[in-house]
């Protein structure tokens, strides 16, 4: 069981890192996708659309690395759940868009509401995932293994 944790991390991380890095270059596809989902207010609008990115890529790479496995499985849950309600109430508005998480401006798309149900059911399935990380972070082959390994020796810690 303990592969599970290591198999969701490279499906969840690597997901992460591509939809991170094809947004990269150019970010105001970027701020376009999130200002046409219309549920911010303007004045975040350029500011989540620029980090979203980076923080896509950061959590990416800390997933595929397996550092700082349970905050990193946090912030992709706390993600991936925004992405299912913002995706759910623009199909429940009748905004057909582009969803935008691969890149791309999300702007108007004829019968874009057709992939809605497959793009929650994505989101939901790595959401998913990502509370399986949070509920067991350590798995083999992860940095947390070496960086927060206990250096306990065996010998009794004197307190004199």
């Amino acid at each position: 069981m303990r592969w599970v944790g290591v198999l969701a991390r490279l499906v969840v991380g690597g997901v992460w890192i591509v939809a991170g890095a094809l947004k990269l270059p150019d970010p105001t596809e970027s701020v376009r996708a999130v200002r046409n989902y219309q549920l911010l207010p303007e004045a975040v609008v350029p500011f989540v659309g620029h980090s979203l990115p980076v923080l896509e890529i950061l959590v990416g790479l800390c997933l595929l690395l397996g550092l700082l496995t349970r905050p990193a499985a946090v912030v992709s849950a706390v993600l991936m759940g925004a992405f299912v309600v913002g995706i759910a109430s623009a199909w429940a508005r009748g905004l057909s868009i582009e969803c935008g998480c691969f890149g791309g401006g999300g702007g108007p798309v004829e019968n874009a509401t057709a992939a809605y149900p497959w793009e929650i059911a994505r989101d939901a399935a790595l959401m998913l995932a990502s509370l399986y990380l949070v509920w067991r972070p350590g798995t083999p082959a992860a940095l947390d293994n070496i960086v927060f390994a206990p250096t306990y020796d065996g010998d009794p810690v004197s307190d004199s």
